[in-house]
């Protein structure tokens, strides 16, 4: 089949223009002469082969996509999303947003080949009443994942991760952004957290990302911020869920007099659910477990920093271990996701080369990641 250069250059400028880098950026970045970048993308002259593979993984992009007709890129979801919210995604925000689809793909095929089994879990709203929809999707799910009103999610990225979405957390300068929902033609559902936020609000966004997956699928990008317009009704499905999925209303109505609390207690309580106090304070309110004085009181105190748990940063590792770790995380890099890569290196499924590109490091850095996580490179 012959390749159609215009359409095929076409493709490389439209993903350079929406990662916003320069044609002299991107002639430094992958060693291709300008004057000839430029041509390719014109469409005037045909890249060889390693031209082809060299800018495909500048973009963080499957090749097929540039030399075919086939739709396994997200490049429509990240043109549809830029053309909605282009000013909120700097071009460092776009390259992290493309560095996260990528990895939600790699993590996608590496599942695939190893064979990890997933739940099915859907949902089909009825009526009108979006916060309803919310409360009983919530249920659904914790049903599904066998949690008891009582029990609170201590990993919720791995419960997610188990009924089909691939969520990273990655670092985004825009600290107004919560995280985004992408449906990607080929890993299907992905949702991003922002790494900038606190910690218990990234589980709560996580959350909230995991209900545009139940529901807003078919709109295949959006964006999630901190303070979402008060009339938009997914989004105020979507925090209703979290709450509930998070801290059922079953679970608040056993709760001590929450009227009765002292400020430690109210804090004691948030660290016991993994959530702020603003949503804690906001999910009594809607339980209708406190007047307006004790919601103001509660949502003004703050959990301590040093009392929060990161379930990806274990009190196990020693300050050394956490630094680095923490900087992993920023980049996407979960411990599951770092585990599969080193599982399918060790079954074969993917070379030293792709477990490099995978973790996003060099071919030097290899041994320090291998090290950090109790892998080896050898043996396999």
């Amino acid at each position: 089949m012959s390749i159609d250069l215009k359409t095929l250059g076409s493709k490389f400028s439209k993903y350079r223009g929406q990662l916003k880098e320069s044609v002299v950026e991107c002639a430094s970045a992958t060693g291709i002469d300008a004057d000839r970048l430029t041509s390719i993308e014109a469409g005037q002259v045909e890249p060889s082969g390693d031209e082809v593979l060299i800018l495909a993984d500048h973009y963080r992009c499957d090749f097929k996509f540039f030399i075919s007709n086939e739709k396994v890129a997200p490049f429509e979801q990240t043109d549809t999303l830029y053309r909605a919210h282009g000013n909120d995604f700097t071009k460092e925000d776009r390259r992290a947003v493309q560095d996260f689809l990528y990895l939600c793909e790699t993590e996608d095929f590496l599942m695939r080949e190893l064979g990890r089994p997933l739940k099915t879990f859907s949902f089909s709203p009825t009526g009108n009443f979006f916060k309803r929809h919310g409360e009983v999707a919530a249920s659904s799910l914790r049903a599904a994942l066998r949690y008891s009103d009582r029990e609170v999610p201590r990993d919720i990225y791995a419960e997610f991760r188990k009924v089909g979405v691939h969520v990273f957390r990655r670092k985004l300068g825009n600290s107004s952004i919560s995280g985004l929902f992408i449906m990607h033609p080929a890993a299907g559902k992905c949702a991003l957290v922002n790494y900038s936020e606190d910690i218990y609000r990234q589980r709560f966004s996580a959350a909230h990302e995991m209900a545009h997956a139940i529901f807003d699928s078919a709109q295949e990008a959006s964006v999630s911020f901190e303070h979402p317009s008060g009339s938009d009704m997914l989004e105020l499905r979507a925090n209703r869920f979290a709450s509930c999925f998070l801290m059922p209303p079953a679970f608040l109505a056993q709760l001590p007099d929450p009227a009765l609390w002292s400020d430690a207690e109210a804090q004691r309580w948030a660290n016991d659910l993994r959530v702020s106090c603003v949503a804690l304070a906001i999910a009594l309110r809607e339980a209708k477990l406190i007047d307006t004085s004790v919601y103001n009181r509660i949502r003004s105190l703050r959990v301590p920093r040093e009392a929060k748990v990161d379930p990806e940063l274990p009190e196990s590792l020693n300050s050394t271990q956490r630094q680095r770790k923490a900087h992993l995380l920023e980049l996407g890099l979960s411990d599951y996701y770092v585990g599969l890569c080193f599982e399918g290196f060790s079954a074969g499924v993917i070379s030293i080369g792709r477990l490099a590109e995978a973790l996003l490091c060099s071919h030097g850095e290899l041994a320090e990641l291998a090290s950090l996580y109790g892998r080896t490179l050898h043996g396999h």
